[in-house]
Order: structure tokens, then sequence, then C-alpha cells
């Protein structure tokens, strides 16, 4: 199952707005909160108090809290890798290792009596994972999770990403990774100009940032800075995580069954690819016989959305969209145009891949 998730940054902001922003991102979904302990400054029971409050209002909610530390963390606190009770006792659901032990430290914590989750930084290119793989850890209570990058241009490339993510994905570990909200302001760190895992994200909208995610085949797409706009919480809450969804700018005054097979049809590419479109056959078949007209039959963009008339015979019917620019043969209707922003996942729609079109706000 797919999630969302938010970042709380405590001793960073008001415990009371805290609360306010868990309470709204519920209503719209989200489950996860990930928040960080990298370093205590200043009163260490105080920090410890207001960790504790906020993640016990969090798991009153129903979220699950994963506290990000470090090896000096532990150090500073006096925990052993051999006894996580800290963590239980401040409410967490589990723990982000910024840094790495041996491998073995790392197995052994996946054996915790509070069934605490252990989650790993997946954002480097080592065999670190392997090796803690190779003590046979509880994969139960095993995560992944990428890093965030506040420095503009610092964040990973897509090739990287997708490197990373295989070196976990293999083992079928749950996995994590962050997008930001253009409406937050701050995170953990003094630099803020977004705190993306993928640099190329950096100034999408939310709801771009996690579809491009989830089809990469992350897990749970966290919102990493604060505060994100309840406009985003609800764009995000009301993503289809599992099946993407592309928006369509229709043409005015569009046929009854043109605008159905646009909007009503589970679309899927055909198996037989074609570089220069998305082929969805399956309304020829459904609507064959019925007599499509010719609509703007103007030359083909990237982008745009098709039905073929009536005058390509045993096409009729068939939906299609422009990978590439096209000369129209004056038979096609170009009925609509996925919004520009979304063009980015024309060229990922895989053979057989179902995606279902929706009509642009």
């Amino acid at each position: 199952m797919r999630e969302l998730g938010i970042s709380i940054y405590v001793g960073h902001s008001d415990i009371e707005k805290n609360k306010e922003y868990m309470v709204l991102a519920k209503k719209y979904g989200f489950k996860r909160i990930f928040t960080c302990l990298l370093s205590i400054e200043g009163d260490k029971n105080k920090i410890i108090k207001d960790f504790k409050e906020t993640l016990d209002f969090a798991n009153s909610l129903g979220f699950e809290s994963i506290v990000d530390v470090s090896p000096g963390i532990f150090k500073e606190l006096k925990i052993s890798y051999g006894d996580l009770r800290f963590f239980s006792e401040i409410e967490a659901f589990g723990i982000r290792l910024d840094e790495g032990f041996s491998g073995n430290e790392e197995s052994m914590m996946t054996f915790n009596p509070y069934n605490l989750k252990i989650e790993l930084n997946m954002s480097n290119n080592t065999r670190y994972i392997d090796t803690i793989m190779d003590y046979i850890p509880n994969k139960h209570n095993l995560l992944g999770c990428h890093n965030f990058y506040p420095h503009r241009y610092s964040g990973l490339t897509r090739e990287h990403f997708r490197i990373c993510n295989n070196n976990f994905m293999k083992y079928g570990l749950k996995t994590s990774a962050f997008i930001n909200s253009q409406e937050g302001t701050f995170g953990p760190w003094p630099v803020d100009e977004g705190l993306c895992t993928l640099e190329e994200h950096r100034d999408l909208p939310v709801e771009i940032q996690a579809k491009d995610l989830f089809i990469e085949g992350i897990d749970v797409v966290i919102i990493s800075n604060c505060y994100a706009s309840e406009d985003e919480l609800k764009r995000l809450g009301s993503l289809n995580r599992d099946l993407l969804e592309l928006q369509v700018e229709m043409i005015p005054n569009l046929p009854e069954i043109e605008s159905k097979i646009i909007e009503e049809e589970l679309h899927f590419n055909r198996g037989d690819v074609s570089e220069n479109m998305i082929r969805s056959t399956q309304s020829r078949v459904k609507y064959k016989g019925h007599k499509f007209e010719l609509i703007n039959p103007v030359d083909i963009k990237r982008g745009d959305v098709i039905i073929e008339s009536s005058f390509y015979g045993h096409y009729a019917g068939e939906l299609q969209i422009a990978k590439k620019d096209m000369k129209n043969s004056g038979k096609t209707s170009v009925v609509g145009k996925v919004i520009e922003v979304e063009h980015i996942f024309l060229d990922r729609i895989k053979p057989w891949e179902k995606f279902r079109l929706k009509k642009s706000n």
C-alpha cells in the first residue's frame, strides 16, 4: 500500500502548529511522519519531552513516525544499538540511520523487542544493504529511505536514483523518498532551497513530484519541508497512488463518445509499442460501428490526445497520445492535450501499462 507523509521538526517550530499541521495532513490521508534528531543542542530534557509529546500526538492520529538519527546521537544519549528502549519510550515507530554501522549492528537492531523499524539511508550506491543482508536481518523491520537536498543543484540525478533504488528493491524492502512543498519555508537546516530527493523535482508542483516517485516504484512519498499548504495536501491526497493518471486539456464541445473514451476508459499501452505514440486500442473495439466524425485535424504535437476518425477504417475510435510531433494525414482528430508539466511521463509508459486520463481543472 503506497503512502504519503509529512515532516515535523521539533524545536524548529511551535508544538501546537505542528499538531495543527498533523491534523490537517491526516484529513487528506497522510500516514507517515519524518522527524529529525541528528543533534541535541540546549536543554536535552526539554527536547526529549517535546519529541515525546509530538510523537504521542502523532500516534493518537494513527501516524507512523520515524526519527532520523546518527551514531553521534547514540553516543550523546548513551544508547547502545543493542538497546533501543529510548526510541520506544518517545513513541517512535522506527529510526532512520543517517549514517550506518558495520552491517551486523543494523541486522541486530531489526530484532529489537519493541518492533521498531530500522530505516536505512538509500541514497549512496554502495554494497551497504548487501552487507546487512549478509547478516540475515529481520526484513519485516527493515526499510529504505532516500536523503533530501536543501542546496539547489545538489539533488540526485535520475540515473543514480534508479541505481540506488534497485539496490534496495531487489530485496523487496519498503522504500521512501522526499518531495518539497512550493509553499514550505523551512526544514532542519539553515539552507532551504527546496528539500527534494531528485534535483529535477525542485521547482515542480507537489503532485507531479509524487506521481514521478510512485512511477519509479517508491512506496512512501514524504513532503520534507514545512508547512505544505492545505491545497498541496489536498492535491496529494487525491492522487491515484497505484495508477498513473494524466491530466488532459480537452477541446471545447467534444462529442459524448469521445469524452467518454478520454475520461471513463481504463487505458493501456499496446504491447507492440511505437516510438511515436502511446496506443490504447480497446475503445475502437468497444465502439465498433460508431461513426467518429473528423474533429480538429490539425498537425500533431507531442502530448496531443488523438481519437481516430472513421476515415481511418478499423482504427476508428482508437485513442493515442503523441510522443513526437507528426504530420496529420487529414483523417485524425486531435481532441485534447496532456498538460505540459506531465509530458515527462509520456516516454515512461511501458508496454501493457495501464493509465487513466482526467479532465484538467
